[in-house]
């Protein structure tokens, strides 16, 4: 993993971890983020990858961004939270450990919720997306 995803603190320069999305500060360089929002920052890309996507990891993410359009209903949020646990636990496993995945259905939105403690740190922290826009 440690090849993959760089730890929180593994930014060049010892300024910290680069900020996801990429982004410009205030004095024009690189913006940073500190190492609790560098693990959403992780979670958030494995979540939101599509294994095949990235050619020298093809089975990195859980490909949650293509049900934007998928139907939502509990069976979809069960298959969800499935591949969501697995992929934290294969990705960022080293780097956090994942207490809960919640995946529930609200009208036409996917809200996945990921529960963790950084494993460093044994901070709890919590992430939430919602992916509007599925069929009915």
């Amino acid at each position: 993993m440690s090849d993959v995803l760089p730890a929180p603190g593994a930014a060049g320069g010892g300024r910290g971890p680069v900020a996801h999305p990429l982004a410009v500060d205030a004095r024009g360089g690189t913006a940073g983020t500190d190492d609790d929002g560098h693990l959403r920052d992780l979670i958030e890309q494995v979540l939101f990858t599509v294994a095949g996507e990235r050619l020298h990891r093809p089975t990195l993410g859980a490909g949650v961004g293509q049900l934007l359009f998928a139907p939502t209903g509990p069976e979809v949020a069960v298959t969800t939270q499935v591949v969501v646990q697995g992929a934290l636990q294969q990705w960022l496993g080293d780097l956090l450990d994942v207490a809960e995945v919640r995946v529930t259905a609200e009208e036409s939105a996917l809200v996945v919720q990921v529960v963790y403690a950084a494993r460093r740190s044994a901070r709890p922290g919590t992430v939430r997306f919602a992916l509007d826009g599925g069929a009915p």
